[in-house]
C-alpha cells in the first residue's frame, strides 16, 4: 500500500533497508548465537545520523517523530529484532528527556543521543514489579544537593552499555504511585553498578541485564519534572514508544513472511513447488493481509501521536497489542511453512519466532494492553 510517506521519511526508510540488506543480515545468525552486543551497527547507524531522527533539529536531531522511528526500526527489525531493539530502546530511553526534561537537561543529554555517540535506556522494572509497576522498591531519599538511590532494576533493554539512565524510583512510598520520581542517572556513577546478564530466548544479540544501586548518588539537578512525577513520566514515555514496539514486530513478522515466500517457491514436494499448493497460498495470503493491516494501524498511530493529539493511550496500545499478536502468529505459520526445517537452527525462520514472543511481553504485556484499551473504552463512554 501507499502510505505517502515525504521524500525524507522515504529516505530514512531506503537507508535503513540498506543497513539492514548489507550489515545486519550477514552477522544476525552469529550474533544470536553468541548474544554478543552489536557495537559496530550502532556506530553506522550513528554515522547514518538514525539516532536522531525523532529528536528536534536544536538538539541535535533532524525533527521528525514517532512516524520515522517506527519506520526506521520496521526495517532493521526485518532484518534482525535483537539488533534492531538495542537502536529502538535507546530511543525509549531518550523520550522522557524529551517529554519531560527542562532545558538545561535536553541540551546537556540529547545532541550526544541524537548523534549517537551515547546510548539510552529505561530502567522501570524490578524482581517485584513487572505488571505492577505502581509496586517498585527502588528509593531515592534528599540529601542535600543529592538524591540516593537504592534498590534493583531488571530486565533493563540496554543494560550495561547504555550511558544514560532514566530510572523510576519511590521518593515517598506512603504515596503509592504518586509518590515515585524519575531521575537521569550517567553510567560510571558512583554507587551505581550492573549485575546479571540476562540469557533470552529470543532477542540475544541485545543487552538485558540488572542495574544495582547502592547508596548512589544522584545530582539533584537530574530530577526529571517534579517530585512524583515519575508514574506520569513512565506512563507517557510508553504512550509515545510503544508503536516502536508494534514496528519492531511489524518488521518480525515481514522479515519472516518474505523468507517463508522464498522457500515455498523454491521447495518442491510431489513434483512442484509448495507455494503452487492452496493450503500454503491461503497461510501467505492470510498473513500478507493481517500485516499489511498491522502496518496501517501502526503507522496511523504514529502520525496521530505526532500530529500532537493528547489522549494516545488506547491508540498506543492498541498498536503495540495488534502488531505484536500478528508478528507471533505469522513466524509461527512461517516456521510451519518450512516444516522440519523451520525447526532448525540451520535455517533462520526459527529465530523470527524466538525474536517475535517478547513484543507481546515488554513494554506492558498484552494483557496490560487490553486493560488499558478497555479502561480507556468505558471512560470514554461516561463522557456520551
Amino acid at each position: 500500500m501507499n502510505y505517502f510517506l515525504t521524500e525524507e521519511q522515504m529516505m530514512i526508510r531506503e537507508l535503513a533497508r540498506q543497513i539492514a540488506n548489507e550489515k545486519i543480515k550477514p552477522i544476525a545468525g552469529e550474533l544470536d548465537k553468541t548474544g554478543e552486543f552489536p557495537y559496530e551497527i550502532m556506530k553506522i547507524l550513528a554515522q547514518s545520523d538514525l539516532f536522531g531522527i525523532f529528536i528536534e533539529e536544536k538538539y541535535g536531531g533532524t525533527g521528525g517523530g514517532v512516524l520515522e522511528l517506527s519506520i526506521a526500526t520496521e526495517e532493521l527489525s526485518k532484518a534482525c529484532g535483537g539488533i534492531a531493539v538495542c537502536y529502538a530502546a535507546s530511543a525509549l530511553g531518550t523520550y522522557p528527556i524529551i517529554l519531560f526534561g527542562n532545558e538545561e537537561q535536553k541540551r546537556r543529554y540529547l545532541p550526544e543521543l541524537a548523534a549517537g555517540k551515547k546510548l539510552a535506556a529505561f530502567a522501570l522494572t524490578e524482581p517485584n514489579a513487572g505488571s505492577d509497576a505502581s509496586a517498585i522498591e527502588t528509593t531515592a531519599r534528599k540529601e542535600g544537593d543529592f538524591y540516593v538511590l537504592n534498590g534493583t532494576k531488571h530486565f533493563i533493554t540496554n543494560g550495561g552499555v547504555a550511558d544514560i539512565y532514566t530510572v523510576i524510583a519511590m521518593t515517598d512510598k506512603s504515596k503509592g504511585s504518586r509518590g515515585a520520581s524519575a531521575f537521569i542517572v550517567e553510567k560510571g556513577t558512583e554507587g551505581f553498578s550492573f549485575g546479571k546478564k540476562e540469557d533470552k530466548m529470543g532477542i540475544r544479540a541485545s543487552a538485558t541485564s540488572e542495574l544495582i544501586f547502592n547508596e548512589c548518588r544522584v545530582p539533584k539537578e537530574n530530577l526529571l519534572g517534579k517530585e512524583g512525577f515519575g508514574f506520569v513520566i513512565a506512563m507517557k514515555t510508553f504512550d509515545k514508544s510503544r508503536p516502536g514496539v508494534a514496528a519492531q514486530a511489524l518488521g518480525i513478522a515481514q522479515g519472516a513472511l518474505d523468507l517463508a515466500i522464498e522457500y515455498a517457491r523454491q521447495r518442491v514436494q510431489f513434483g512442484k513447488p509448495i507455494s503452487s499448493f492452496q493450503g500454503i497460498q491461503f497461510m501467505l495470503a492470510d498473513m500478507a493481509t493481517e500485516i499489511e493491516a498491522a502496518r496501517a494501524l501502526v503507522y496511523s498511530v504514529a502520525r496521530t501521536i505526532d500530529a500532537g493529539e493528547k489522549n494516545i493511550a488506547k491508540i498506543s496500545a492498541m498498536a503495540k497489542l495488534f502488531a505484536s499478536d500478528v508478528a507471533m502468529r505469522v513466524t509461527t505459520n512461517c516456521v510451519q511453512i518450512f516444516g522440519g526445517y523451520g525447526y532448525m537452527r540451520d535455517y533462520p525462520i526459527e529465530k523470527y519466532m524466538r525474536d517475535a514472543k517478547i513484543t507481546q511481553i515488554y513494554e506492558g504485556t498484552n494483557q496490560i494492553q487490553r486493560e488499558i484499551i478497555a479502561t480507556n473504552l468505558i471512560k470514554e463512554s461516561l463522557k456520551n
